[in-house]
């Protein structure tokens, strides 16, 4: 499973203030905007996939309830980007690797979904600071999640 993104980004050195003391870097969740930012970018993305006629081959994965699957990901994304860990902490929750792996997700499938997360963090604001370091590691973990 791939682990929290503030380990995959982590820079060697913390900027200091004007008197030396060390300023600690935000979490990619604090500049999203946190429980709430993460929350509207699992919903625009599930949005944008129901929306997208480029999108119909992921969205045809899924349930026709989009709702649980909105959870999963806001829990999922909240601990990956340096949030509250919850959803690693569930006993029922599952390897996101595990179940993508069943999946027949080739190239054209991972292209859908970035395709979707990128308008996603896009139509929620997320600052050109926040995309830089999220959109390199959605591709990883698309890239990841291929089975095919």
């Amino acid at each position: 499973m791939p682990g929290p993104l503030r380990q995959i980004n982590s820079s060697s050195a913390s900027p200091t203030n004007r008197c030396g003391v060390t300023q600690r870097e935000q979490t990619p969740y604090e500049l999203i905007g946190g429980a709430e930012g993460v929350r509207r970018l699992a919903e625009r993305f599930y949005a944008v996939m129901a929306q997208t006629p480029d999108a119909s081959g992921i969205r045809a994965m899924h349930d026709a309830d989009l709702g649980p699957i909105v959870d999963k990901l806001a829990g999922f994304l909240s601990g990956w980007m340096g949030g509250p860990r919850d959803y690693f902490e569930r006993n029922d929750a599952p390897c996101i690797m595990s179940v993508h792996k069943r999946l027949p997700i080739g190239a054209a499938e991972r292209d859908q979904w970035l395709m979707c997360m990128r308008k996603a963090l896009a139509d929620t604001g997320a600052s050109e600071e926040t995309r830089a370091i999220l959109e390199p590691a959605f591709d990883r973990i698309a890239d990841a999640m291929r089975s095919k």
